[in-house]
């Protein structure tokens, strides 16, 4: 029988989840919170004092991190809210190939998986690349999701 239960498990991830449970009334301005099922950063927050009937209620306004969507919601402090685990990496932009970049990390490995931003952002890489500036795109990443949120120049 313990031959066996190797085989069931051919493979697994790191074990780390992609939010926490914090309780409500712990969070702060400028944190991070799931929102309607988004990763949020909270721009605003405010608490309700205690009713007759119930608990202080705390209203949540914040900016979705990938889409800059405003979403709210309303929770009583005591209760929990999942927070995301936010990953936050610098990458060195290479090129632009079809819509997407050509990064490479700090261990000199290439990823091309990451869409070219639109808006602001993207307009600025293209212009950067064009130029042939060296730069650094920030890639964050939270709950499965990854995009390019800014640049910087590449100190050398």
């Amino acid at each position: 029988m313990a031959d066996n239960l190797d085989s069931d498990f051919q493979s697994g991830d790191s074990g780390a989840s992609t939010t926490y449970p914090t309780q409500c009334s712990s969070l702060r301005k400028n944190g991070h919170v799931m929102l309607k099922g988004r990763p949020c950063k909270i721009v605003d927050m405010s608490t309700s004092k205690t009713g007759k009937h119930g608990h202080a209620k705390v209203h949540l306004v914040g900016i979705d991190i990938f889409t800059q969507k405003k979403y709210e919601d309303i929770c009583p402090s005591t209760h929990n809210m999942d927070v995301p685990n936010v990953g936050r990496k610098d990458y060195q932009v290479l090129d632009i190939v079809d819509g997407f970049l050509s990064l490479l990390n700090d261990g000199g490995e290439l990823r091309e998986d990451i869409r070219c931003p639109e808006g602001d952002i993207g307009r600025e890489i293209e212009k950067k690349n064009k130029l042939g500036e060296q730069f650094l795109a920030t890639v964050l990443t939270a709950v499965g999701e990854e995009a390019v949120v800014g640049t910087k120049p590449l100190l050398s």
